[in-house]
């Protein structure tokens, strides 16, 4: 409410503070026989000290005029006249009114000086933000350019006389590496992209059993030790979401569980459809699409569990490396779509992250009609 205030052009300000004490004025008024006029000050002086929350210095400064002179004209006899007929109420009058002005004036203070702490705790944040960046940056990139610098000075070295066998090793770590750093800066840029709000999603029909076979296919390398399992139903039909953020999606999930879990560790990858008992075929009714990716490695720590999808957070005894980009970028394609993400540990050991999307589907019997 605060910020909505704030953006109110300055005449506007005005014009509240004004019809803000007529209105508090007008319903004492209507009540004025059975309230005293110094419960009629108290509620006066509620009404600045509210405005003064909200709004600028002068408009505020104006209402304390206003309800000075509204308190003396209506609440303080003779009735409709500026005259004062006794000395204790010219002494209420005058606290009413510097008891108003210092009210509003602290409370406009109080107000700017929050502001200026809420600017520094953002810049505090910020730099802890850029620090912890730089920081995973420092090894994430420098590590895979590092590896391909190496490799392009051995092939190239006249003095080393390297095998066929070799080079094509050399080759691959190359192509890995080059994977590796590709990977960092495509979740930098999306991160840049979300930060900046420029997401807008391709919807188009999406065949997620194919998906998530080609993300498979280029993570073949890292799920190397890992076992795969995929349940898909044959018949599962199109589902209309944006194709290259739902791929980065399942790539980041299943990446993540290729890390951070041990050698041998299964991976199950879920796409699943469930329309109502009764549901009569619709092209244009949205229904649930679930994906589950879980594994049964070590899980998460339960005091933890509610802060990985925040920009840039690792886990507190996690292995060295890693950005902490990767499950915020997830967790912002997935709300990008109108989707929910949900994370939670498996009783019998690892995690299971659950994937809803809201979305047409289409049979594929369908497609040639469509």
């Amino acid at each position: 409410m605060q910020s909505i205030l704030s953006q109110i052009k300055s005449e506007n300000q005005y014009l509240i503070c004004v019809l803000s004490v007529s209105i508090a004025a007008s319903l004492c008024l209507l009540t004025r026989d059975y309230l005293d006029h110094i419960i009629v000050g108290y509620l006066l002086l509620v009404v600045v000290s509210l405005l003064a929350a909200f709004l600028d210095i002068l408009p505020v400064l104006l209402s304390a005029v206003l309800s000075a002179l509204i308190m003396n004209f209506f609440f303080l006899k003779p009735y409709y006249t500026f005259h004062i007929s006794n000395a204790e109420d010219s002494l209420l009058l005058i606290l009413f009114f510097i008891i108003a002005l210092i009210n509003g004036v602290l409370t406009h203070k109080i107000r700017k000086a929050e502001k200026i702490l809420q600017v520094k705790e953002v810049k505090v944040n910020t730099m802890k933000l850029y620090n912890a960046l730089l920081d995973s940056l420092s090894h994430e990139l420098r590590t895979p350019i590092s590896t391909i610098m190496g490799s392009i000075d051995t092939i190239q070295s006249k003095t080393i006389t390297i095998s066929e066998e070799n080079k094509q090793k050399l080759y691959l770590e190359i192509e890995k590496a080059s994977l590796r750093l590709n990977h960092q800066v495509e979740n930098l840029l999306n991160m840049s992209r979300l930060e900046s709000g420029v997401i807008q999603p391709k919807i188009d029909w999406c065949d997620l059993k194919e998906l998530v076979y080609n993300v498979l296919d280029s993570l073949k390398e890292d799920l190397h030790f890992h076992k795969i399992v995929v349940h898909a139903d044959e018949n599962l039909p199109l589902f209309k979401l944006d194709y290259g953020l739902t791929e980065q999606i399942i790539y980041n999930l299943v990446f993540n569980a290729s890390q951070y879990t041990p050698k041998g560790a299964k991976i199950e990858i879920k796409v699943d459809y469930n329309p109502n008992i009764d549901f009569e075929y619709n092209p244009d009714t949205l229904m649930p699409c679930v994906i589950t990716i879980s594994d049964d490695g070590n899980g998460f720590p339960e005091t933890e569990i509610n802060k990985v999808f925040d920009k840039f957070y690792r886990l507190q005894n996690s292995k060295t490396g890693g950005t902490g980009l990767g499950l915020s970028i997830v967790k912002g394609f997935v709300e990008a779509q109108n989707g929910k993400i949900t994370l939670e540990n498996k009783e019998e050991g690892g995690a299971i992250f659950k994937i809803d999307f809201p979305t047409l589907v289409m049979n594929t019997a369908a497609i040639s009609n469509e």
